[in-house]
């Protein structure tokens, strides 16, 4: 059992560094304007960067999924219990022949549909931990599906990051809205020539 929890943490381990990938900056001069199927042009910084970092992350999500179905059947294995790889297969099944090669195939509007693609799976795979969460029976201990829900809520930021700030989504901005002015005193009424 110690041997599964040493490869489970070095899977985990592994994955950790794939969500705290460092982004590289990118000069303003060096943005490619890249047109989507939509009548929108967006700006994608350094594609082959995004791809590769994406698809890090992607995959490592995927194999942290199918970890923690695997500890949470191994502590408690039986008939009823095998139910908690159902969301997991499919997360993973997903993520690595679905959005996995969409992220990693290099063209803009393919990128930016796997990344969607990613981010509703980490929604419904959180959803599934914390339905996991709220039930009031569990066979397996709680932990690790805590754990597997922090991964879920890490992947969505990912994921939802790098649509935002690689510009293959853009938010909408809200108009301006004119504040009233506040006068602040700013001290011209003070008196400073007391006590001379």
């Amino acid at each position: 059992m110690k041997s599964v929890a040493l490869l489970l943490i070095m899977a985990l381990a592994q994955s950790v560094s794939a969500f705290s990938t460092i982004k590289p900056v990118v000069a303003r001069s060096s943005l490619v304007s890249s047109p989507v199927s939509s009548s929108t042009s967006l700006n994608v910084a350094d594609l082959d960067t995004v791809a590769l970092v994406a698809g890090q992350e992607n995959y490592g999500f995927a194999v942290v999924a199918l970890g923690e179905a695997l500890w949470s059947f191994g502590q408690a294995p039986s008939f009823s219990n095998a139910k908690v790889f159902i969301p997991a297969v499919i997360a993973a099944g997903v993520l690595g022949a679905v959005s996995g090669p969409m992220i990693t195939s290099g063209d803009s509007s393919s990128v930016a549909l796997g990344l969607e693609i990613a981010t509703g799976v980490t929604v419904l795979l959180g959803a599934s931990y914390l339905a996991r969460l709220l039930a009031p029976f569990s066979p397996s201990p709680k932990e690790i599906t805590f754990l597997g829900l922090f991964f879920a809520v890490a992947g969505f930021i990912a994921f939802s990051q790098n649509l935002v700030v690689d510009g293959f989504v853009t938010l909408p901005n809200l108009p301006s809205i004119p504040l009233p002015q506040i006068p602040l005193g700013l001290g011209e009424d003070i008196d400073t020539s007391y006590g001379l």
